[in-house]
């Protein structure tokens, strides 16, 4: 192949494949204040729909309504339609990959995400495996503000009944591996009552595997690997 082809072709990659993959990207969130793609391979890999490598840098993005700070991933062999991009599809994934990554949330995102369905609805899962069975409904219980420590996660709320009662849940967490995640020191203030519990697991699934979760004061970071499904 000469170069001036070779540019040609390289040129209309850029063109096409470049803002399929940002497009498909925005199509999975929100919003994103920054965006960059970064994608890796040859000519003939990519035009066979085969992609080596994909980076992935985002800031301020909302997916499903949790507000990730910071993104940064990676996916190696993808397999794509890139065929029917280049006819006017959109980008399609034709097998699961895994994705590297690290994600930052602040103490304010995260805030903000507890408007979240997928958030709130999953913290009242996890309180009502605590509390007396029919004691409380998913729809009675309101996620207000999390706090951020060392190591240390607080979470308060309300629990709107005949009167409105304070909710707290205080824990420890500690990643035990890839897959499973452990509540130590697990307080939960529930109006007047105070539950103690000293570990409780929590399986994170066999799609993900995480390296490292690390909690600063205002700050989560966690490291690892999930599959992304097409």
């Amino acid at each position: 192949m000469t170069s001036d082809n070779h540019s040609k072709q390289s040129r209309m990659i850029a063109k096409v494949l470049s803002p399929a993959v940002r497009l498909w990207l925005r199509s999975q969130v929100q919003q994103v204040a920054h965006l960059d793609v970064q994608i890796s391979g040859g000519d003939r890999q990519i035009l066979s729909g085969y992609i080596p490598q994909v980076s992935i840098s985002a800031q301020n993005a909302v997916y499903q309504g949790l507000y990730l700070t910071r993104l940064e991933i990676a996916g190696k062999n993808i397999k794509t339609n890139l065929g029917g991009v280049l006819r006017g599809q959109p980008l399609r994934l034709l097998e699961p990959i895994p994705v590297f990554g690290e994600v930052c949330l602040n103490e304010s995102d995260l805030n903000t995400s507890l408007k979240s369905p997928l958030l709130a609805e999953a913290l009242t899962t996890l309180l009502k495996s605590f509390l007396p069975e029919n004691s409380i409904t998913h729809e009675a219980v309101h996620w207000e503000q999390v706090n951020i420590g060392c190591d240390r996660l607080t979470i308060n709320g309300i629990i709107a009944s005949d009167c409105q009662m304070p909710l707290m849940l205080n824990t420890r967490l500690e990643l035990i591996d890839g897959q499973t995640l452990a509540l130590k020191e697990l307080q939960i203030q529930f109006d007047t009552e105070l539950f103690d519990i000293d570990y409780f697991q929590i399986d994170l699934g066999s799609e993900v595997a995480i390296e490292t979760l690390t909690l600063t004061s205002g700050q989560l970071l966690c490291c690892g690997r999930i599959n992304v499904l097409p």
